[in-house]
C-alpha cells in the first residue's frame, strides 16, 4: 500500500518504520523531525502532496493545533484528497476538534478514522501498541493491515 507517514518523531518514526518492514511505501513531509536515517520514506514538499501519492494518511502528531494545520492548513491534506483516500489520525488530541476534523474530511469524500495509541515509545518500538479506533466498520476494516502492523 501506499500510505502517508507524517509525523516521524519518538512514536512516529518507529511506527512507520514497521510498515516500510511489513512492504509498504512511505511517502512523508518533513516538519520538525529530520528523516530517520534509516527510513526508506519519499519526501514531498506539502501534506497536500502527501495525500495525492498516498492511498492512506495517518497523522501521529502532538497536539490538536498541529493536526489541524498538516490536515485543513494552506496545502494540508484536504487540499491533496480524493474521495477514495483514508485519513487515519493516530495523536492524542481534543475529541471536539477530532469530530470537526472528520466532518470536514467527510465533505471532500474521503474517509477518516479517529485511532489514538497507548504504549509510549517503548510499544511504538516493539509494535505492540494499544489502538483505539473510531469510525465507521468498513473504514477500519481496510485500516486493519496498517493496525496489525
Amino acid at each position: 500500500m501506499k500510505i502517508g507517514f507524517i509525523g516521524l518523531g519518538v512514536m512516529g518514526a518507529p511506527m512507520a518504520h514497521h510498515l516500510v518492514g511489513a512492504g509498504h511505501e512511505i511517502f512523508t513531509v518533513l516538519n520538525r523531525s529530520p528523516l530517520p536515517k534509516d527510513l526508506r520514506a519519499s519526501v514531498v514538499a506539502s501534506p497536500g502532496d502527501v495525500a495525492r501519492m498516498s492511498e492512506i494518511i495517518v497523522t501521529m502528531l502532538p497536539d490538536t493545533p498541529d493536526v489541524e494545520r498538516v490536515l485543513l492548513g494552506g496545502n494540508g491534506v484536504l487540499e491533496g484528497l480524493s474521495a477514495d483516500r483514508l485519513v487515519i489520525d493516530m495523536s492524542s488530541i481534543s475529541p471536539i476538534a477530532t469530530a470537526e476534523f472528520a466532518a470536514k474530511l467527510r465533505q471532500a469524500g474521503a474517509g477518516y478514522l479517529d485511532a489514538p495509541v497507548s504504549g509510549g515509545e517503548v510499544g511504538a518500538k516493539a509494535a505492540s501498541l494499544t489502538i483505539m479506533v473510531g469510525g465507521p466498520t468498513a473504514e477500519f476494516e481496510r485500516a486493519l493491515p496498517i493496525f496489525r502492523t
